[in-house]
């Protein structure tokens, strides 16, 4: 990793960079592909598949009988892995539920919001250079507390044209209704616009590298939500004195391995633990299988000298990254000078490592700097928030003649009528009532 020694303010727009495709070409290959699906449907998916991921591709959907016998392919000890992971995440996210809170704003004026599920959800789940079957928990899981009808899982066929076992496995554990084999933005356009075999879903969810991030953004464009902008992975570690070298060199790695378009960055107020990571990198790469990527990716990343810790948390709130370890010793005091990042780990034996997969908490968090304005998915992002109101015959009049004013002073008399004829109404039976206990 290059090394920058205490950089100017004004030099810190241009380090929080990251590696980008041209977006003009990018987003031209996404509306390309994305007309020809919208078209040709199931055709050009197959097309696109057989194009980027296995030839042979015949079908998209994978059936039942292939899904049931992925569980004998899969460890018995890895199960139990899995089994821990989704108990924990299972644990966090109904943590996560709200209670109904009525609330009388006024005499007579009762308001409370209500949860109900996004009925239809897409999962994209990548599987090339690695079968992330850990996302099908990060989703599948609160997507079945939710409540959500239909879950729709795509993800990439391998060079053989298979589904990696574990990925089938947690689908069926988790409650998954259907599974695609198809990646890439073939496989968002797929469930944007809906094809004879993949259906169209409401919400799309998932990470995925900038093809796939792209993708998402257009698909907005047509109508359906997403999670976030979640694109190629990214951590930044902030390390003082205190911090076990070979800790945080394990922790870039474990990041910088995911692809060449991943980023990771070190910050630290000390020169001498600068030196001893990257010594530490240099060790650790020669046994890590995933080599090649991870060389690629340290070319996109950096070591930053600050002077002291305040500028450390200033440069990465400015960054403002996906993952960030507090690799120091007070994490959690320096924790409260946190303002953007999609979700930090404290201390020496926090590794992101144990976000990615089993702590509980969620790992499709926000990238490319979108954790200034995002959050990560959770519980809420599989639901819908309705408010309720409930206005008695007391609540109408106790708010009906502020409501008369303003919509009369924004000349909206329909508005101001639907109010006053009904106050008229509740004085009417008023006056009637008083009439007849006279009599």
């Amino acid at each position: 990793m290059k090394t920058i020694t205490n950089p100017s303010e004004s030099k810190w727009k241009k380090l929080t960079e990251r590696p980008l495709i041209k977006q003009r070409k990018l987003m031209d290959s996404v509306e390309k592909m994305f007309y020809d699906i919208h078209r040709k449907g199931d055709k050009a998916v197959l097309s696109y598949s057989r194009k980027f991921d296995y030839p042979g591709q015949e079908t998209l959907e994978v059936d039942r009988k292939t899904i049931a016998q992925a569980a004998e392919k899969v460890p018995e000890q890895l199960k139990q892995a899995i089994e821990l992971a989704r108990k924990n995440i299972e644990t966090f996210h109904l943590s996560q539920r709200e209670e109904i809170r009525k609330t009388e704003t006024a005499p007579g004026v009762v308001c409370w919001r209500e949860s109900r599920p996004i009925e239809q959800v897409g999962m994209y789940v990548p599987g090339g250079t690695a079968p992330l079957f850990s996302t099908v928990l990060m989703l599948a899981v609160p997507a079945g507390i939710a409540g959500c009808r239909e879950i729709v899982l795509c993800t990439p066929p391998n060079d053989e044209g298979e589904i990696h076992p574990a990925i089938l496995y947690a689908a069926q554990l988790t409650g998954v209704t259907r599974i695609f084999a198809a990646g890439g933005i073939q496989a968002i356009g797929a469930m944007t616009f809906g094809t004879e075999s993949i259906p169209k879903v409401e919400k799309i969810f998932g990470p995925g590298n900038q093809y796939v991030m792209a993708a998402k953004r257009s698909a907005q464009f047509y109508g359906v939500s997403i999670d976030m902008p979640a694109g190629p992975s990214e951590l930044l570690v902030i390390a003082d004195e205190t911090a076990q070298p070979s800790f945080v060199a394990a922790d870039l790695l474990s990041q910088a391995e995911h692809g060449p378009d991943s980023q990771v960055i070190l910050l630290s107020d000390s020169k001498k633990m600068i030196k001893a990571v990257n010594n530490e990198l240099d060790q650790q790469l020669e046994v890590l299988p995933r080599k090649e990527l991870a060389v690629q990716a340290l070319r996109n990343s950096k070591a930053i000298l600050f002077r002291d810790m305040e500028n450390c948390i200033a440069f990465s709130n400015a960054y403002a990254p996906e993952h960030l370890i507090l690799a120091t010793e007070n994490p959690v005091l320096l924790s409260r000078g946190v303002l953007n990042a999609g979700s930090v780990f404290l201390g020496h034996y926090s590794c992101e490592s144990a976000g990615d997969y089993a702590s509980g908490t969620n790992h499709t968090l926000p990238t490319s700097g979108y954790a200034r304005a995002y959050s990560g998915v959770s519980l809420d992002s599989f639901v819908k928030k309705i408010t309720f109101q409930q206005l008695s015959e007391e609540g109408i009049l106790s708010i009906g003649p502020a409501i008369e004013a303003m919509a009369e002073a924004e000349e909206l008399l329909a508005h101001k009528n639907a109010v006053s004829i009904r106050m008229g109404s509740v004085m009417a039976k008023k006056m009637q009532l008083n009439e007849e206990e006279q009599q």
